[in-house]
């Protein structure tokens, strides 16, 4: 079944298509989840989320883009309102903490363990992550969809509705900003 068919089946309701549309997408969801909240619970989420949101609006999909990148926009959509989310709840535990409501603070684990990293790579793909997190987020979405989605500039630019030399200029922040970051690592570590 080719992706036209298999759209229209969904726009239909059809419980095979969508069962289809999951098999073949989801990885792509969760790494890409996983490359922006580093948080393997929050992915697992956010695909969720992700999946009943286009279970419910595949209808208003127009073909206008391709699916793809329709789906990347709902993925990285999703994932950001989760991080921002996130940020206000440590922001207002925090403030809780401060003023002794039950003196308990949030701890979010320190490690964080992408599925697809080897184990001999584990330390550094942590500090890179770590690394990310200080992007800008425009810069970390175009840099996830680079080097962990394997995503061709122009794609990039359809997905995040920018212009192609917008894409290769967060590309190229991101990797100078992360190569900063990461010289006092590798400096420290004797790498």
């Amino acid at each position: 079944m080719n992706q036209p068919e298999l759209i229209v089946q969904l726009q239909q309701g059809d419980e095979q298509a969508f069962k289809k549309l999951l098999d073949e997408w989801q990885d792509m969801v969760y790494n890409t989840a996983i490359g922006i909240v580093q948080n393997e619970d929050d992915a697992d989420d956010i695909t969720q989320d992700v999946f009943i949101q286009v279970y419910q609006s595949v209808s208003s999909f127009k073909g206008e883009s391709k699916f793809s990148t329709w789906l990347y926009r709902i993925v990285i959509s999703k994932a950001l309102d989760h991080v921002k989310r996130k940020k206000r709840k440590k922001r207002f535990a925090f403030v809780q903490s401060l003023f002794g409501n039950d003196g308990e603070e949030i701890v979010h684990p320190e490690e964080f363990n992408h599925p697809g990293v080897v184990m001999e790579n584990k330390e550094r793909a942590a500090e890179l992550f770590k690394a990310m997190e200080l992007l800008p987020d425009n810069q970390r979405i175009a840099f996830t969809l680079h080097k962990l989605e394997a995503q061709k500039h122009q794609d990039i630019a359809e997905i995040m509705n920018l212009s192609l030399t917008a894409v290769e200029s967060l590309i190229a922040r991101a990797k100078g900003n992360l190569r900063k970051t990461l010289t006092a690592y590798y400096i420290k570590n004797n790498f």
